[in-house]
């Protein structure tokens, strides 16, 4: 670029809001915005989740509750994710293929509540349902099984889609369980039900605080590293995509989401298709923390990052600052 100062001038578009909002490159709105949920058994049930400071689990007539305020606030789709009862929770995570489970219930209730006014993403993936805290089934050795995993979670996705989800988005990992519920869903007379895939879900620190709202932290016996990817690859998370995208994802997640805008980038300039982010439970915990410590502000912070998603790529985010954000976007 020849231009220089004082004949270009930086700074003179920036002068006054309204020449800042004509030369905005990214715009964050509610509808970009997916707001994950917890489920818990009982009626009229609030518990807090003391490592998620304004985050609750819900039963099921509250799930309904929030699925409508969110609604009316404009976000488009929540996610739903159960605290499976201990005594519910196997070896096998068979409670995962009951129709009439947490994630069932809630389904069912939202769409009654709201009718076809919101999406509804439900998780697939056995770590909400085992005993043993890890995504699949596991051998004597501890080591996860993947084809038989994969066998399970077809099973489950059919159960969700049945009750009436809208998109099913597996988070376990496991190679080949896209084509294999694509197939399924196809089969089964769901061929409209989507599919977003955790293409790129990172053996991460940071969700400590969703164990805790999913009641699976302190069973987890080992660590997800021989199925979640090392936080240390970019090149293979685009193998992953790759893959999910030719067995018929309809669109793909990165989680983490803040650390890992590189990989957001990377998946949306050689795919272009469309992208989401997970703002995981540790950086919620860690905006709240910096808020309660007196070094930031909460509407301001949470509004940033958010665009920080949309400016790397992402057609939406899911967040648990989503009903926050869209109050403060005017939704």
């Amino acid at each position: 670029m020849s231009v220089s100062y004082p004949n270009l001038r930086m700074r003179r578009t920036r002068a006054s809001q309204w020449s800042r909002a004509l030369h905005r490159e990214n715009i964050l709105t509610p509808a970009d915005l997916i707001w994950p949920l917890f489920v818990t058994s009982g009626a009229g049930v609030e518990e807090p989740i003391a490592t998620l400071p304004g985050v609750s689990r819900w039963s099921v007539d509250g799930i309904a509750q929030r699925a409508k305020e969110a609604a009316a606030m404009g976000i488009p789709c929540v996610a739903l994710f159960p605290n499976t009862p201990a005594d519910r929770r196997s070896d096998d995570g068979a409670e995962a293929l009951n129709p009439d489970n947490l994630m069932c219930q809630a389904i069912k209730a939202i769409r009654d509540a709201c009718g076809s006014d919101i999406g509804i993403l439900t998780d697939v993936a056995l770590d909400p349902y085992t005993s043993h805290g890890q995504d699949g089934l596991v051998d004597d050795g501890g080591y996860v099984v993947n084809d038989d995993t994969v066998a399970v979670l077809v099973d489950q996705a059919l159960n969700q889609a049945e009750a009436g989800a809208d998109i099913i988005a597996p988070s376990d990992m496991m190679d080949g369980r896209v084509r294999a519920i694509r197939m399924a869903l196809e089969m089964n007379g769901h061929p409209n039900v989507q599919i977003m895939s955790y293409a790129a879900k990172y053996a991460s620190a940071f969700y400590g605080p969703f164990r805790d709202a999913v009641g699976s932290r302190g069973l987890l016996k080992g660590d997800k590293k021989t199925y979640q990817m090392d936080p240390a690859n970019g090149d293979e998370a685009l193998r992953e995509v790759a893959l999910d995208i030719a067995e018929g994802a309809d669109s793909v997640m990165v989680k983490p989401g803040l650390p890992y805008l590189d990989i957001v980038r990377r998946v949306k300039e050689r795919f272009e298709v469309p992208v989401f982010a997970y703002q995981v439970s540790g950086e919620y915990a860690m905006i709240e923390a910096a808020v309660a410590a007196g070094a930031g502000d909460r509407d301001a912070l949470v509004l940033e990052t958010l665009l920080a998603f949309k400016r790397a790529g992402c057609s939406g985010v899911l967040s648990y600052h989503a009903f926050h954000a869209a109050r403060l976007l005017g939704g």
